[in-house]
């Protein structure tokens, strides 16, 4: 049985890395948050501890390290913004690090964490679970099957409301959290750079700290996107039917579905690091550098 520990136990994603934990027949050791809102922990693993104190956390680890009790894996589930630090603090625990997207926010972060890696003889991962649906597996199978010089033409939107909460949280700032086009749009930068290819080209349309939108010349495609956390945008069919959140991804004028299919994507992320396959910082930068680009673009 591998030992996790976990970093971010009480915001919306953490409970998806407990679920994974736990799907792979592991354990967790020890939560650390500075919100004590996270009896969810119960449902997983009532027995790990908890500390609300980085520097208890912190002491609490090294303690098990020195009498015998080896964290394998740190799991980061926290803003963005801490992210880098946090995966220091892993691998110069001995331990691995999975952190959740963005995997950091600056291009030479990366690189700082590549030399992290050497000194250390650790490895730092991410979820990318886009990379691991059905639909864009099959989607990508498509398109590098598609007869050489093919130049696709793509719109994606995406909106996901949020409420006035979000701008008086570490989200709402993008000192903290890397904007829109960073906190919402990472995934679908990297899902896109992966299935169309490198980027040759791109422009920033608009900007604000609700939405953003650009264009993207992909060596595949030409790519229109918009994304957004205002629920103005919404289409009228997804307001009229209660509808918080509107995600299309239109290929040709088709399109394509990849709505369903989320439930399971964390722990087959998992599986695949457990096995030593999962993504890394070499797979995380071209995403990273994109939204970085576009934050720098204003």
């Amino acid at each position: 049985m591998i030992n996790f520990a976990l970093i971010g136990a009480a915001g919306y994603i953490a409970p998806r890395h407990m679920q994974a934990i736990k799907d792979t027949g592991n354990n967790l050791v020890a939560a650390l948050d500075k919100f004590d809102s996270v009896g969810i922990i119960d449902s997983y693993f009532p027995k790990a501890d908890f500390f609300t104190e980085f520097e208890r956390f912190d002491r609490h680890i090294d303690k098990l390290k020195r009498t015998g009790t080896k964290i394998d894996f740190v799991s980061i589930c926290s803003p963005n913004y801490l992210h880098d630090s946090h995966i220091r603090f892993a691998l110069r625990q001995g331990a691995d690090a999975i952190c959740e997207k963005p995997l950091v926010l600056n291009p030479w972060n990366v690189e700082a964490l590549e030399q992290l890696e050497k000194e250390t003889g650790k490895k730092v991962y991410t979820i990318l679970q886009l990379r691991l649906h059905p639909a864009i597996i099959a989607l990508k199978k498509e398109i590098d099957e598609a007869p050489l010089g093919k130049k696709f033409e793509v719109d994606l939107t995406y909106i996901t409301s949020r409420g006035s909460w979000y701008y008086h949280s570490w989200k709402g700032e993008e000192s903290k959290s890397g904007g829109v086009a960073t906190n919402i749009g990472i995934h679908f930068f990297d899902m896109l750079l992966w299935i169309f290819g490198k980027p040759l080209d791109s422009e920033l349309i608009e900007s604000s700290e609700s939405h953003v939108k650009g264009f993207l010349n992909l060596e595949k495609a030409n790519i229109n996107w918009f994304l957004s956390i205002n629920s103005e945008h919404l289409p009228e069919e997804a307001k009229q039917k209660g509808k918080r959140t509107h995600r299309s991804l239109n290929i040709e004028g088709k399109e394509i579905e990849f709505s369903d299919g989320f439930t399971e994507l964390h722990t087959n992320s998992y599986k695949e690091i457990l096995k030593g396959n999962g993504f890394g910082l070499k797979e995380a930068r071209a995403s990273i550098e994109l939204a970085h680009s576009f934050r720098t673009k204003k």
